[in-house]
């Protein structure tokens, strides 16, 4: 499984020349390629590489997500986009309680829809740094919430009830 997770990091970092800057907050997007001009899949992955270097499993988003175990290390690349959407209740941390994807990269004015896949009991989405936005508690399949980010920010989110399970994630907005 090591070996895999190397040569997927490995290939993803192959058709990278430099990475976002860690700036800190994920909102540099001075650097001119982002790299979306690649054709290969429909939504492009970047390692993440927000919030410095502070050691241990990557030190991505200052060890936020460290205990998520459906964050690999990457953020999908949304940027560009109008709307994304972030599955609720996700196979992840032992059970249903993940966000899918954990870590996404989107443009200012970008709206975030989370979708409940109602699986995994009730959750919500409630902002920790970077945003103020919460959602209600729900387990209805196809329940939504949403958030339009109008500021660069690294939002970090959580599912109150499930968040020592390590239902955590992600949005990098530039």
């Amino acid at each position: 499984m090591k070996a895999v997770g190397s040569l997927t990091v490995a290939g993803l970092l192959a058709g990278c020349s430099g990475g976002d800057g860690g700036s800190g907050d994920g909102g540099d997007g001075a650097d001119g390629e982002s790299g979306g001009d690649t054709t290969e899949e429909p939504t492009d992955t970047t390692t993440a590489s927000d919030g410095g270097s502070d050691g241990g499993s990557g030190g991505q988003f200052d060890g936020f997500l460290d205990e998520t175990d459906n964050f690999d290390g990457t953020v999908v690349d949304e940027t560009g986009s109008d709307e994304v959407t972030v599955a609720v209740g996700s196979e992840a941390n032992g059970g249903n309680y993940g966000f899918d994807p954990a870590a996404v990269r989107v443009s200012t004015g970008t709206t975030v829809v989370w979708e409940w896949t109602g699986q995994g009991q009730q959750h919500n989405v409630v902002a920790q740094e970077g945003g103020d936005f919460e959602s209600e508690l729900s387990a209805e399949e196809g329940f939504t919430f949403e958030h339009t980010f109008e500021e660069a920010t690294t939002a970090k989110y959580i599912c109150q009830p499930h968040e020592s399970l390590g239902m955590k994630g992600v949005v990098v907005v530039e």
